[in-house]
């Protein structure tokens, strides 16, 4: 087997919305060093985008390039594609990481923290998708389908013990649009997937981020999840190596979900 052609993204296109922090900026890292020609990373703050990418200018030179959109927006969904097509004829890989998280006590919880985090974390993957459609069947064959990939959580898929009523919801929603979107688009060579990261340094993620050591103590595998780890399984999807697998969900989370005995007997 050739492994270059199985894992390597040697000329590809990638869209990763988040991607100038945290788990999107591991999988833009992760992107280039496999190869691909060129990734777009997408945000709202224009500072933060200017800001990764003079970092990744630095190491891969011209690759990374930034489009300011705020995807929780239909019509910002759509401006982002436009303006991804004036500059591009295809789209290899989506990849919809950009998130939001609101916690507050049941009683107080309000309609904004609600609508802010749906609004990002499921109505955004969607209408992008569609706003890409396509660019992203420009990019697809047989033999090489283009790659949604949505960047879920593993609190999509068992409960944290805090208030986040919405993002509990908004992340599980995103794992089942998966694969209703799977079932659609395969049949135009798109093949959809997600991620379900679980404690990863991040600024959604401050405890990892701040008290790692303290964190890694109630994982399974006694440590917080790497930059690499993000990447491998975001490689893996977005690569030849992934064309088979639709419709599932990664949880990269250490067993917090699948190997976690204790809180399963809890829960």
């Amino acid at each position: 087997m050739d492994l270059q052609k199985l894992f390597g993204l040697d000329g590809r296109i990638a869209l990763v919305t988040g991607g100038s922090r945290g788990i999107g900026k591991m999988i833009v890292e992760g992107y280039l060093a496999a190869g691909c020609a060129r990734v777009y990373i997408s945000a709202r703050k224009v500072e933060q985008i200017a800001e990764a990418v003079a970092d990744f200018d630095r190491r891969y030179p011209g690759k990374v390039i930034g489009i300011p959109a705020d995807v929780s927006s239909v019509e910002e969904c759509r401006s982002l594609a436009a303006d991804l097509a004036e500059r591009e004829e295809r789209l290899d890989i989506l990849v919809n990481n950009a998130g939001a998280a609101w916690g507050e006590p049941f009683e107080t919880f309000p309609e904004s923290g609600w609508d802010k985090v749906m609004d990002v974390n499921v109505k955004g993957p969607f209408f992008l998708t569609q706003a890409l459609h396509g660019l992203l069947k420009a990019g697809g064959s047989a033999d090489q389908p283009a790659k949604v990939i949505n960047i879920g959580s593993i609190d999509g898929m068992r409960l944290n013990p805090w208030e986040t009523y919405s993002y509990h919801a908004s992340k599980a929603g995103i794992l089942y649009l998966t694969k209703r979107l799977a079932a659609r688009l395969v049949s135009d060579n798109i093949i959809v997937t997600a991620i379900a990261p679980g404690a990863f340094q991040s600024d959604m993620n401050k405890a990892a981020r701040d008290h790692g050591d303290a964190v890694a103590k109630g994982i399974p595998t006694r440590r917080i999840g790497t930059p690499e780890d993000m990447a491998g399984a975001a490689i893996y999807l977005a690569s030849n190596a992934g064309n088979y697998v639709v419709g599932e969900t990664i949880a990269v989370d250490g067993g917090l979900v699948h190997g976690d005995l204790k809180s399963s007997i809890d829960a």
